[in-house]
């Protein structure tokens, strides 16, 4: 999502409204559409049904909503899948990579690869990528938290004392705003109170709330992710910019924390580089939570009461 595109942003009196609210509604559901299926071919046909728009208004709409057209979105989905397994499951040849990510072939790989990254994926230097991402983050937070200590400890290091717990989570149905460049100051804050507005007018306020980000912060560039607040509901059917999203059954790899953001950031950091490599599992096709103890946010920025979960399965 491109800087001049808020579709998180909740319109002004005056603005667009109903209307405008019922666009978003209809390109996230072509969002949760792509990520459900990139694994398999993505006809513009298709996704704009499942958003409900005719296949000219709705390449109009996404472009001028999401900042690229849905084939450059598709691909750049596809791609960055791609070095995430890269970087989790470095042993994993790249021909199953190219068609897991929904590339028709290794070759087809190789070229998209190339034109957006300057290199094919054989030699592309993927810790110098990901180390540079990581600075961009890092400094990021530091001026939101600073003088907190935000910096992983050594690879297989745990002065933090995290410990994992394996869970089996049964299929969930969530309720979500997502929030675009999650790291703007004060937007996630503001659609966890929209949300919460939307669940306490429905007696659903004390469920169990979650977050969780679709894109990894090493990889996607911070303009470019997108973060999910969400509470995990039945038969509610939500409207507007409130969505609705199935996530199948699942294990996960969690970790409880006590704490401020940088403990956060440690166990994630953890999770990733010291406990996943050692522990025979890779990670799983779906996006990693904070499942919030109680309400989020309920201490405000300077202490979270959450379970990071990493989904995982046998590697």
């Amino acid at each position: 999502m491109r800087n001049d595109a808020r579709p998180d942003a909740h319109p002004p009196p005056g603005g667009p409204g109903a209307a405008g609210l019922d666009c978003v509604a209809r390109i996230n559901r072509a969002i949760d559409h792509v990520v459900r299926h990139l694994a398999q071919p993505l006809h513009l046909q298709d996704v704009a049904r499942a958003a409900g728009f005719s296949p000219f208004h709705f390449h109009r709409v996404f472009k001028a909503l999401v900042g690229e057209t849905l084939n450059a979105f598709v691909k750049r989905q596809r791609l960055e899948r791609a070095l995430y397994q890269m970087s989790h499951a470095p042993r994993r040849p790249l021909t199953e990579v190219a068609l897991d990510c929904g590339f028709s072939s290794s070759s087809d790989f190789s070229r998209s690869f190339r034109q957006h990254y300057g290199q094919a994926p054989s030699r592309f230097d993927l810790r110098a990528f990901r180390e540079a991402r990581r600075e961009e983050f890092d400094r990021l937070m530091a001026g939101a938290a600073a003088p907190l200590r935000l910096s992983a400890p050594p690879s297989g290091e745990n002065p933090d004392g995290f410990q994992v717990r394996l869970r089996e989570l049964p299929a969930r149905t969530v309720a979500y705003i997502r929030v675009f460049q999650p790291y703007r100051e004060g937007a996630a804050q503001a659609a966890c109170e929209r949300l919460l507005a939307w669940a306490e007018a429905r007696g659903l306020a004390d469920g169990q709330w979650l977050g969780y980000m679709w894109d990894e912060p090493e990889i996607v560039a911070l303009a470019d992710c997108r973060y999910d607040v969400a509470l995990v509901v039945e038969d509610v059917r939500p409207a507007g910019e409130i969505g609705r999203f199935e996530f199948p059954p699942m294990r996960v790899a969690e970790v409880e924390i006590r704490g401020d953001i940088a403990l956060e950031a440690r166990a994630i950091d953890w999770l990733y580089k010291s406990w996943l490599p050692r522990s025979g599992c890779v990670p799983d096709e779906q996006p990693a939570f904070e499942a919030w103890a109680g309400r989020p946010f309920a201490h405000g920025l300077e202490h979270f009461e959450l379970a990071c979960q990493l989904p995982v399965r046998p590697g």
